[in-house]
């Protein structure tokens, strides 16, 4: 009988865990840098992110396409994502990742960003009035304990956004 009882408070510490866990990563958001503004992502929304690799240029495409990167044997549309934004070409650096953030969403598209910053906690930052002109895809603004803007990144709606899919020139 020992034994049920050692069994079911193993249980009930396994709950608890797997409950406060997931807690944990609803307020759990990924921040990066695209140049100079700060960006917000659900972690669920966020994907994999990794270093830069070698991107393939693609002809006849806009500016803010940065190319293709083979990953895993698997091929990614990049996107600068400032340069999306009409804001100076991200520079390729040690510092730079990639967003996979289509992956979830059945698009292989990454982002290209300056740096990833870690992770956030929603209840460390003010909401703040937005901004007229955001995109539709910047659906929130926070500020932080330092003063930094923090846009939150709707990864479904950025997809979903003509001109994101739009890269022929």
């Amino acid at each position: 009988m020992a034994k049920k009882g050692s069994l079911r408070e193993f249980q009930a510490h396994l709950a608890e865990r797997l409950a406060g866990a997931s807690e944990q990563s609803a307020a759990g958001l990924l921040g990066v840098q695209s140049g100079a503004d700060y960006w917000l992502l659900k972690l669920s929304d966020s994907g994999e992110i990794i270093p830069l690799t070698p991107l393939t240029g693609v002809p006849l495409t806009r500016s803010w396409f940065a190319g293709i990167a083979n990953i895993r044997g698997n091929l990614y549309s990049v996107v600068d994502f400032a340069a999306f934004q009409g804001h100076e070409p991200t520079p390729q650096n040690s510092s730079s990742r990639l967003l996979l953030i289509g992956t979830r969403h059945g698009s292989n598209a990454a982002l290209l960003v300056t740096r990833l910053l870690g992770l956030r906690n929603i209840d460390d930052l003010t909401p703040a009035p937005a901004e007229p002109a955001a995109a539709p895809w910047s659906i929130d603004a926070y500020t932080d304990h330092e003063g930094r803007r923090w846009k939150m990144l709707d990864v479904r709606l950025l997809l979903a956004d003509e001109r994101f899919m739009e890269i022929g020139v």
